[in-house]
């Protein structure tokens, strides 16, 4: 299953772990092995939001570890680069990923390098597990206070 507006700002070998992703509920097995997920964040490292031509882009200062996610299935800390969202012209289809191929109205993708073992994100972005990203499905519902601030600062980004 592809989704007809999705299109890739990178064209990375990525095999099975490629996106998009139909995320099968009945195929889904349950690792009692599994760590929580650790999502530690400074909100001063965040720099600016910019317009890459078909989506905005939330950029973080990645040069330290000030912003953070470890364990879960991940073997090395990972630094935050940036955030993005999916989104589609109509409510009922614009996230990049499906659940039982039910999409969602929009999709948020916090991108995380591995700063461990890659020097740079560009040369993280190359490899298999250089990058870490969550993914979050996104519908409509009541209003959201921080992402209100979010929206508020659209309009200065409004041009590439």
């Amino acid at each position: 299953l592809v989704h007809p507006l999705w299109q890739s700002p990178l064209t990375i070998p990525g095999g099975t772990r490629q996106s998009p992703i139909n995320i099968q509920w009945r195929d889904s097995v349950y690792d009692p092995f599994l760590k929580p997920l650790k999502i530690s964040y400074d909100p001063a490292t965040c720099l600016h939001i910019w317009n890459n031509g078909y989506s905005f882009l939330v950029e973080f200062d990645d040069s330290t570890d000030r912003s953070i996610i470890v364990g879960g299935p991940l073997e090395n800390q990972y630094r935050l680069k940036q955030f993005h969202f999916h989104w589609g012209a109509i409510n009922e289809w614009g996230s990049e990923h499906t659940v039982d191929s039910k999409f969602y109205p929009a999709e948020l993708h916090l991108v995380h390098w591995n700063a461990v073992v890659y020097p740079t994100f560009e040369e993280a972005v190359m490899e298999g597990n250089g990058l870490a990203v969550i993914g979050v499905f996104l519908k409509l519902g009541a209003h959201h206070e921080g992402l209100q601030t979010l929206v508020d600062a659209l309009p200065a980004v409004k041009h590439k």
